[in-house]
């Protein structure tokens, strides 16, 4: 993996003639960053507008990576859908990437992030047979297949049961250190537990939340964690402080 860079948006984007958001955010290399805001505030729009993707509006401003260099082919991304093909095995979809650009995958190392999320037993099986955490755990497998310095997740564990999503956020955290993360999330819970930096994202702008002292990955049960998540709650729902 080469040294991930921080990236930088600036700007406003519109959507059908009507400003969606008008905010400036930076991303810090090789850290968590999770956006919140409520529904339609343009959350995955900016995950879009960074990954070079359509969003449908128009777009004014720029996003720079802090190192210089085009952000093109260094980002992974993980749907909240797992995107698996359903008529290929859990190991030839981790390896779709390798595929889809003509060149043989790395099966030594296909087969070890499968053992890495669990699922060293499961490489033959097709994804209609493994459970929802399992599926997410094979999409895990697939994004870190690709070996990018930036991974953007968008609300990848919210279908998830909690227990579920709770191993998940614990894996994810363990495999994506070093990278230049963005996780986009309703759950505070997840925020507060996750994030080195948490942004909230409103028409009015990218607000910075303060995260709890203590590193991520934070204990579910850390008082400041519950504290954080609870203050970071109200405000997403408009409770006065």
């Amino acid at each position: 993996m080469n040294q991930p860079p921080g990236i930088r948006l600036s700007g406003r984007h519109k959507l059908n003639g009507q400003l969606l958001f008008s905010a400036e955010l930076d991303l810090p290399a090789a850290r968590w960053t999770c956006l919140l805001g409520r529904s339609g505030v343009g959350k995955s729009t900016i995950l879009r507008l960074i990954l070079g993707l359509e969003t449908g509006g128009a777009f004014e401003g720029s996003i720079t990576a802090t190192d210089g260099a085009p952000l093109d082919r260094r980002i992974g991304y993980m749907a909240q859908s797992d995107l698996l093909l359903p008529w290929l095995s859990v190991l030839e979809n981790i390896c779709i990437g390798a595929r889809l650009r003509g060149v043989s995958p790395d099966l030594h190392r296909a087969r070890a992030l499968l053992d890495r999320v669990g699922l060293s037993d499961r490489a033959a099986a097709k994804p209609a047979a493994l459970s929802g955490g399992m599926r997410q755990r094979a999409a895990l497998a697939r994004t870190l297949m690709e070996d990018r310095p930036v991974v953007f997740l968008d609300e990848p564990f919210s279908a998830l049961d909690a227990g579920t999503r709770a191993d998940m956020q614990e894996l994810a955290a363990e495999m994506l250190v070093g990278r230049t993360v963005l996780l986009v999330t309703h759950d505070p819970a997840e925020a507060t537990r996750l994030a080195d930096q948490i942004v909230v994202l409103s028409s009015d702008g990218a607000q910075h939340w303060p995260v709890p002292a203590s590193p991520p990955l934070r204990s579910l049960h850390d008082p400041e964690t519950l504290a954080c998540q609870s203050r970071l709650l109200d405000h997403l729902r408009g409770v006065p402080a």
